[in-house]
């Protein structure tokens, strides 16, 4: 009878120890990968004189260190377009471009007490982010001119196809979404993106004193992959 008894309050007392643990890491957890889709409005700052707004759709594989530091490949397709053919140089352009992007992400929450909630809290959740990326340029023959209206024996070098290195600055926002376990399982990104062209083919022309700048207004979501693991402190 005793021991029917010891055995049955270690077990109790294991179970409640298992059920208080269970619970204490409920806002704790989060999946290790994502999944994400997105895409952008791109605004190449070259040289040619007029800006166009154009787009991108890009898809990306997140490795979460942590829920807010996390590291990204990115692959991306889109145009890029600016200039105008009776424009004083005559410079136009349209380059349909793919590039893969490698980003390293710090969020706020990795760095700030969030646990009284408030301000902090919303805070948490803005990010800084950079990294390098190498975009793969192609300008079809008829989608650039170089030639100048008003100086017809003046004309532009560049080149129609090229690949180049280019250094992302970013900072955006990610809004959580938590399920029924409180982990965050689909993240949406906000954000805005600088660019600098390491060269300066974007825009398929070589000209002025300065590279291409590229500038990106970015919408995504992301959806959680992979194991579930614990953070050191609520996500929440």
């Amino acid at each position: 009878m005793i021991k029917l008894l010891t055995k049955t309050t270690f077990f109790t007392l294991l179970l409640s120890s298992i059920t208080l643990i269970s619970k204490a890491q409920v806002g704790y957890d989060y999946a290790q990968y994502d999944i994400g889709f997105g895409g952008s409005v791109n605004q190449l700052y070259g040289d040619a004189e007029s800006l166009k707004s154009t787009v991108a759709a890009n898809v990306s594989f997140i490795y979460n260190q942590t829920p807010f530091v996390n590291y990204l490949v990115e692959l991306q397709n889109g145009t890029l377009e600016g200039g105008n053919r009776k424009s004083k140089s005559g410079r136009y352009f349209k380059n349909g471009y793919t590039s893969i992007l490698f980003r390293g992400q710090l969020q706020a929450g990795e760095l700030i007490d969030y646990s009284g909630g408030g301000l902090m809290n919303i805070a948490k959740n803005f990010y800084l982010s950079t990294g390098f990326g190498y975009i793969f340029n192609k300008i079809d023959e008829k989608n650039i001119n170089r030639i100048s209206n008003t100086t017809p024996e003046f004309t532009t070098a560049g080149l129609n196809k090229s690949n180049e290195l280019y250094i992302p600055a970013r900072i955006g926002y990610e809004f959580k979404i938590f399920n029924k376990y409180n982990q965050p399982s689909i993240k949406i990104d906000l954000a805005y993106q600088f660019n600098m062209d390491l060269t300066d083919n974007m825009d398929g022309f070589t000209a002025g004193s300065s590279n291409d700048k590229l500038v990106q207004y970015s919408l995504g979501v992301k959806f959680a992959l992979g194991d579930v693991i614990s953070y050191r402190k609520s996500i929440n």
